[in-house]
């Protein structure tokens, strides 16, 4: 299989990995390792392969909202101007529900909680990154632990995270703040990643209240294979889920 970071996806890789579509959105289970738009040293992006996901219409669709490159899971593309303007409404509006896994380091003190730490943009160019600052954007996320594995390289614990605001690096710093950084996270870990090691961080899910009169879209991502062992390991013992599609 082809490495996802530097070949862009083809019509039927990218087909397959269509969680969710209707009339507005697109809903994708997107790859570690690739970023959704083209950074400024260039190389393969998600955006490259939207031309395969028209179904019927004259445009390909256009990003909802973001992912990091290296996060895995639940991404939404608007598929005409009209359904971005109400996904960008509802992302702003605080509207959407969004639900991440993480296997980290350690574990928190607490079994659930709230963070609430402002973050900040420091440096520019290839060396940027985000601190906690007072000066910084609100951001508050809510997580919960899911599981734990003690084993010979330590603990490990799988996070559930609920983020309440949508900024940069946001649950890495977050994680990061608790003491249990994100494995695989060489910007915010205590400790560089293993040869080969990738970020262990998913968009599980995403609730979505597209329309008034129903209830919200709820759109589910199966985890990705590089942290399915770590999973399991900290209890988790789904097989698989049959993601929900239009008919």
């Amino acid at each position: 299989m082809p490495n996802p970071a530097t070949t862009p996806l083809s019509a039927e890789d990218i087909q397959a990995r269509v969680l969710y579509r209707d009339s507005l959105v697109i809903a994708l289970n997107k790859p570690s390792g690739l970023p959704v738009h083209a950074g400024f040293g260039g190389g393969a992006n998600l955006e490259e392969s939207f031309v395969h996901l028209t179904f019927g219409l004259p445009r390909a669709p256009s990003l909802g909202h973001r992912l990091d490159r290296d996060t895995s899971g639940c991404l939404i593309l608007g598929r005409h101007r009209k359904a971005l303007q109400k996904l960008s409404k509802m992302f702003a509006g605080g509207r959407v529900r969004k639900t991440y896994w993480a296997i980290v380091h350690g574990a928190p003190k607490r079994n659930e909680g709230r963070i609430e730490l402002a973050l900040k943009k420091i440096g520019r160019g290839p060396g940027w990154k985000m601190k906690g600052d007072r000066s910084g954007q609100e951001a508050v996320t809510e997580y919960k632990v899911r599981g734990v594995f003690k084993g010979p390289g330590g603990i490990k614990t799988w996070l559930e995270f609920q983020p309440h605001t949508g900024r940069t690096h946001q649950l890495r710093v977050h994680s990061a703040a608790l003491g249990c950084p994100i494995v695989g996270d060489h910007v915010y870990g205590k400790t560089p990643p293993r040869p080969g090691e990738t970020l262990m961080l998913h968009a599980r899910a995403i609730s979505l209240p597209l329309y008034p009169s129903r209830k919200p879209i709820e759109i589910i991502a199966p985890p990705p294979e590089h942290m399915l062992e770590a999973l399991r390991t900290c209890g988790f013992a789904e097989e698989g889920i049959a993601p929900k599609s239009s008919p």
